[in-house]
């Protein structure tokens, strides 16, 4: 047997396996699905004319962590939509971009361990993005910490003191400042302080397992995508949803005026959005 014919089997058989899996984990987690706080209906047309508005109040914006997976797609989408006059980029560093469509984008380089010094780079922003993070494993835990406590926490503050009425946080499936783990429980208590700030508009998104196309991923990273992508696929569950889906709802999500001040999406609620080309809410 060849060296391919040989590796062919063996996807095979593992791909047998995992559409087993799919559907079993698929059946239980049907009993643990999101719950939906919030019900979104497509309406193309409303979706528009809400960009329309929006896009006349010339308002401007802030993305920190534009240089990560979903900071990335948040600039992307942000630029087609065209909503915005003036968008900031706040990061650590001067991002390069090679597309004219970045040509006017400002970008303010910080240093994190010395927020107060740079609060001028928060100021006048209608709007600011949050998907700045990072992992224990790549930062420890200490690093972790300030990266997505203490950074985010401190930029919020310095967000809504330089006149900022509505913030936008990529938080995690599970947050819980009650947690046992020290990620969702990070996670969760940051969630809970930048409420306290006291923002006219404050939105927390709460995906699953983020799908991303990474080329030098590794042969288990790759499995695990695939899994995670079949399992979203056949069951609508809180375990995974792309990057793209959670920009587009992040986005879309600005246009929108519910109600309450603070609002917790949970992974259906983001890929409900994500997966429209245009959103109303539907408060009945």
């Amino acid at each position: 047997m060849s060296v391919m014919q040989l590796l062919v089997n063996t996807l095979g058989n593992a791909t047998g396996l995992i559409t087993v899996l799919i559907c079993v984990i698929a059946a239980l987690l049907h009993y643990f699905d999101d719950p939906d706080p919030v019900k979104y209906t497509s309406m193309a047309e409303d979706m528009k004319t809400l960009e329309e508005k929006f896009r006349q109040q010339n308002k401007s914006c802030f993305i920190l962590g534009a240089s990560g997976e979903t900071g990335k797609m948040l600039l992307q989408e942000l630029l087609e939509r065209n909503i915005f006059s003036k968008i900031t980029l706040i990061g650590r560093r001067q991002l390069t971009f090679e597309d004219k469509a970045y040509a006017n984008l400002v970008q303010e380089v910080v240093d994190f361990e010395k927020l107060d010094d740079y609060a001028a780079a928060f100021q006048g922003h209608d709007v600011g993005y949050c998907c700045l993070g990072t992992t224990r494993a790549k930062a420890g835990t200490e690093g972790f910490i300030r990266v997505d406590h203490d950074y985010v926490l401190k930029s919020a503050e310095l967000a809504k003191a330089g006149g900022s009425t509505q913030f936008h946080l990529e938080s995690s499936r599970g947050a819980d400042k009650n947690s046992n783990f020290l990620y969702l429980r990070v996670k969760g208590q940051v969630e809970a302080e930048i409420e306290a700030v006291g923002f006219d508009r404050y939105a927390i998104y709460r995906p699953g397992v983020l799908l991303v196309d990474r080329q030098e991923s590794r042969p288990s990273e790759w499995l695990a995508r695939k899994f995670f992508s079949a399992l979203s696929a056949v069951s609508s569950t809180s375990m995974a949803i792309s990057i793209q889906a959670v920009a587009k709802a992040m986005v879309a999500n600005t246009l929108l005026q519910p109600e309450q001040k603070t609002e917790i999406l949970e992974n259906k609620a983001i890929a409900s959005l994500g997966k429209s080309t245009g959103i109303k809410q539907d408060t009945k």
